[in-house]
């Protein structure tokens, strides 16, 4: 297979905050030749009011997110061809699982948010292959602080170490029905062995993966 041979594929960036998926999608997208979905941000209506008042406004961004991503996630299916997608829609669970866990969201609401999960599954179709970047809590903080996006200012450690818990739970039961490729991501990597080291990857077999890495020389 060439990079043509991976214009077809549905690839997921998972990973915690800052940890560089969206350096990572646009670049992959470019590279295969791939569209690219972003994480909404810019125009997310309640990311301000969530970071400055968490537990009033968990359940419905919660509830945004996922509407957001399913509206991606069944564009990405119906077009045809392949897409990168900067954030997958199963990782909305880790971020609502972390929330309830702090206290910070309503144990009804959670079980609303699931069960409203549930039935958009019956609807979509697995991505080809996630792509976990896998960092530490403390390069997550160290890279929000770099980038310096003000809704981002209060995010504690605390919080992204549970996340951080959180996200091994999720690849471990996603990579049963998805295939995982498990980066570490202390170091941005080139996008050319990136792309290589998806396709050797994804051929191998469809379970986790830590993919020894191997740069081109």
């Amino acid at each position: 297979m060439s990079n043509e041979g991976l214009q077809d594929l549905f690839i997921g960036i998972a990973g915690l905050i800052g940890a560089g998926k969206t350096t990572l999608a646009t670049a992959l997208g470019k590279h295969i030749g791939l569209p690219v979905y972003y994480e909404p941000v810019a125009d997310n209506e309640y990311l301000a009011d969530f970071y400055r008042d968490t537990a009033r406004y968990a359940f419905q961004t919660q509830i945004y997110l996922l509407n957001r991503r399913f509206q991606q996630h069944q564009e990405i299916i119906w077009r045809g061809g392949g897409g990168v997608q900067d954030r997958t829609i199963y990782e909305d669970s880790v971020f609502a699982k972390t929330l309830v866990n702090q206290g910070l969201m309503d144990e009804r609401d959670y079980r609303t948010y699931l069960q409203l999960f549930r039935h958009m599954s019956n609807f979509m179709c697995r991505p080809n292959v996630i792509i976990f970047l896998d960092l530490s809590p403390e390069s997550s903080l160290a890279r929000i602080k770099e980038r310096s996006r003000d809704v981002e200012t209060g995010i504690s450690i605390d919080y992204l170490r549970a996340l951080h818990k959180e996200y091994q739970v999720f690849i471990k039961d996603i990579s049963r029905s998805v295939p995982v490729i498990r980066v570490l991501w202390e170091e941005y990597r080139d996008v050319e062995d990136m792309a290589r080291m998806i396709e050797r990857e994804y051929l191998q077999g469809s379970f986790l993966r830590d993919a020894a890495w191997s740069p081109t020389l």
